[in-house]
Protein backbone atom coordinates (compact mmCIF):
# COMPACT_ATOMS: atom_id res chain seq x y z
CA UNK A 1 0.00 0.00 0.00
CA UNK A 2 1.30 3.34 -1.11
CA UNK A 3 0.15 6.73 0.42
CA UNK A 4 0.99 9.78 -1.49
CA UNK A 5 0.43 13.19 1.10
CA UNK A 6 -0.07 16.61 -1.32
CA UNK A 7 0.08 19.82 0.77
CA UNK A 8 -2.21 22.43 -0.64
CA UNK A 9 -0.93 25.50 0.07
CA UNK A 10 -1.31 26.98 -3.59
CA UNK A 11 -4.31 25.84 -5.38
CA UNK A 12 -7.14 23.72 -4.25
CA UNK A 13 -8.00 19.68 -4.68
CA UNK A 14 -10.18 20.84 -7.57
CA UNK A 15 -7.03 22.06 -9.37
CA UNK A 16 -4.75 19.37 -8.44
CA UNK A 17 -6.90 16.33 -9.01
CA UNK A 18 -7.25 16.41 -12.58
CA UNK A 19 -3.59 15.96 -13.34
CA UNK A 20 -3.37 12.86 -10.57
CA UNK A 21 -6.92 11.65 -12.50
CA UNK A 22 -5.62 11.83 -16.05
CA UNK A 23 -2.26 9.68 -15.13
CA UNK A 24 -4.88 7.11 -13.04
CA UNK A 25 -6.55 6.94 -16.70
CA UNK A 26 -3.43 6.30 -18.30
CA UNK A 27 -2.85 3.14 -16.68
CA UNK A 28 -5.73 1.40 -17.50
CA UNK A 29 -6.97 2.01 -13.94
CA UNK A 30 -9.66 3.19 -11.96
CA UNK A 31 -9.93 5.94 -9.24
CA UNK A 32 -12.06 6.66 -6.30
CA UNK A 33 -12.11 10.72 -5.37
CA UNK A 34 -14.08 10.91 -1.86
CA UNK A 35 -14.76 14.66 0.00
CA UNK A 36 -17.53 14.54 2.65
CA UNK A 37 -18.20 18.21 1.24
CA UNK A 38 -20.71 17.90 -1.81
CA UNK A 39 -19.90 21.37 -2.97
CA UNK A 40 -16.54 20.23 -3.56
CA UNK A 41 -17.32 17.11 -4.98
CA UNK A 42 -19.49 18.96 -7.50
CA UNK A 43 -16.18 21.58 -8.06
CA UNK A 44 -14.17 18.57 -8.59
CA UNK A 45 -16.68 17.28 -11.43
CA UNK A 46 -16.93 20.33 -13.18
CA UNK A 47 -12.83 20.61 -12.97
CA UNK A 48 -12.23 16.94 -14.56
CA UNK A 49 -14.91 17.29 -17.14
CA UNK A 50 -13.12 20.78 -18.08
CA UNK A 51 -9.60 21.95 -16.62
CA UNK A 52 -7.79 20.43 -18.67
CA UNK A 53 -8.21 21.59 -22.70
CA UNK A 54 -6.64 18.76 -24.58
CA UNK A 55 -9.20 16.07 -22.41
CA UNK A 56 -12.07 15.85 -20.13
CA UNK A 57 -12.23 12.56 -17.67
CA UNK A 58 -15.47 11.52 -17.46
CA UNK A 59 -17.08 11.11 -13.99
CA UNK A 60 -20.09 10.44 -11.64
CA UNK A 61 -21.36 10.38 -8.47
CA UNK A 62 -22.39 7.47 -6.02
CA UNK A 63 -26.06 7.03 -5.79
CA UNK A 64 -26.86 8.30 -9.23
CA UNK A 65 -26.47 5.03 -10.90
CA UNK A 66 -24.01 2.99 -13.10
CA UNK A 67 -21.51 3.34 -10.29
CA UNK A 68 -19.61 0.36 -11.81
CA UNK A 69 -18.93 2.05 -15.32
CA UNK A 70 -17.70 5.34 -13.67
CA UNK A 71 -13.99 5.43 -14.55
CA UNK A 72 -13.71 8.34 -12.09
CA UNK A 73 -16.02 8.09 -9.11
CA UNK A 74 -17.39 11.16 -7.12
CA UNK A 75 -18.03 9.80 -3.74
CA UNK A 76 -18.13 11.14 0.32
CA UNK A 77 -17.10 7.39 1.47
CA UNK A 78 -13.99 5.20 0.77
CA UNK A 79 -16.89 2.21 -0.67
CA UNK A 80 -15.31 1.99 -4.58
CA UNK A 81 -18.52 1.02 -6.63
CA UNK A 82 -16.53 0.93 -9.31
CA UNK A 83 -13.80 -1.22 -8.26
CA UNK A 84 -11.06 1.83 -8.10
CA UNK A 85 -7.81 0.40 -7.11
CA UNK A 86 -6.57 4.16 -6.62
CA UNK A 87 -8.50 6.72 -4.05
CA UNK A 88 -7.92 10.38 -3.89
CA UNK A 89 -9.18 12.47 -0.54
CA UNK A 90 -9.79 15.39 -1.88
CA UNK A 91 -11.10 16.94 2.03
CA UNK A 92 -8.49 16.56 4.37
CA UNK A 93 -10.37 14.38 6.26
CA UNK A 94 -8.53 10.83 6.54
CA UNK A 95 -10.24 7.37 6.12
CA UNK A 96 -10.00 3.65 5.21
CA UNK A 97 -11.72 1.65 2.86
CA UNK A 98 -12.72 -1.98 4.33
CA UNK A 99 -10.08 -2.86 1.82
CA UNK A 100 -6.56 -1.18 1.69
CA UNK A 101 -6.49 0.57 -2.12
CA UNK A 102 -3.21 -0.26 -3.75
CA UNK A 103 -2.49 4.04 -3.25
CA UNK A 104 -4.48 6.48 -1.68
CA UNK A 105 -3.76 10.14 -2.72
CA UNK A 106 -4.35 12.16 0.60
CA UNK A 107 -4.99 15.74 -0.02
CA UNK A 108 -4.46 18.41 3.03
CA UNK A 109 -4.41 22.32 3.91
CA UNK A 110 -3.22 24.52 6.22
CA UNK A 111 -6.54 23.43 8.37
CA UNK A 112 -5.89 19.83 8.22
CA UNK A 113 -1.87 20.03 8.55
CA UNK A 114 -2.43 18.62 12.19
CA UNK A 115 -4.62 15.29 11.31
CA UNK A 116 -1.97 15.23 8.27
CA UNK A 117 0.88 14.76 10.75
CA UNK A 118 -1.20 12.31 13.07
CA UNK A 119 -1.83 10.52 9.87
CA UNK A 120 1.96 10.15 8.80
CA UNK A 121 2.81 9.11 12.33
CA UNK A 122 0.07 6.09 12.43
CA UNK A 123 1.07 4.85 8.71
CA UNK A 124 4.99 5.11 9.29
CA UNK A 125 4.82 2.57 12.07
CA UNK A 126 2.56 0.31 9.52
CA UNK A 127 4.07 -2.84 7.99
CA UNK A 128 3.91 -2.35 4.13
CA UNK A 129 3.04 1.34 4.03
CA UNK A 130 4.83 3.28 1.69
CA UNK A 131 4.32 6.75 2.55
CA UNK A 132 5.86 10.53 0.53
CA UNK A 133 5.11 14.12 1.15
CA UNK A 134 4.50 16.27 -1.84
CA UNK A 135 4.34 19.74 -1.68
CA UNK A 136 3.69 22.35 -4.19
CA UNK A 137 6.94 24.82 -5.26
CA UNK A 138 6.90 27.22 -8.77
CA UNK A 139 3.88 25.68 -9.78
CA UNK A 140 5.16 22.17 -9.72
CA UNK A 141 5.04 19.06 -7.15
CA UNK A 142 7.92 18.44 -6.01
CA UNK A 143 8.92 15.21 -3.64
CA UNK A 144 10.00 16.51 -0.13
CA UNK A 145 11.65 14.74 2.89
Amino acid sequence: MRVDFYQLSRDPAEAALPLIARKVLSDNARLLVVSGNQDQRMRISRALWSLLPETFLANGHAGQGDEDRQPILLSDTPEPANGAAFLAIADGQWREGEMPFARTFYMFDDESVQQARQVWRELRAREGVEHFYWKQEGGRWVQAG
